[in-house]
């Protein structure tokens, strides 16, 4: 736990209990837990918002693509329809010149 070993928490310990007094102590460390809870509630809160942001930013970047595949499917179409158009017209116009 934070790289700290069993006899560094005894010592940490019994500062407190010399600074803190033995009445004090355990609502100090009934505080302590409740401060650290809310901390880890909050974290994991926070994670979860990065998380359902980051699956919307996904989403969005497949709808995206998505959208431009068919862009360039529907391009793709009217390039072929045009160029079938223009070579009907080029094969019309040497007909009507030589009537």
């Amino acid at each position: 736990m934070f790289g700290i070993g069993m006899p560094e928490l005894i010592v940490i310990l019994v500062i407190a209990l010399i600074v803190i007094g033995p009445q004090k102590l355990p609502d100090l460390a009934r505080s302590l837990g409740k401060g650290l809870a809310e901390f880890k509630r909050a974290s994991e809160d926070l994670r979860n918002s990065i998380h359902e942001e980051e699956v919307k930013a996904t989403d969005e970047k497949e709808k995206l693509a998505s959208e431009v595949a068919a862009q360039e499917a529907a391009a793709k179409q009217a390039e072929a329809a045009y160029a079938k158009n223009d070579g009907e017209q080029k094969q019309a116009e040497p007909e009507k010149a030589k009537v």
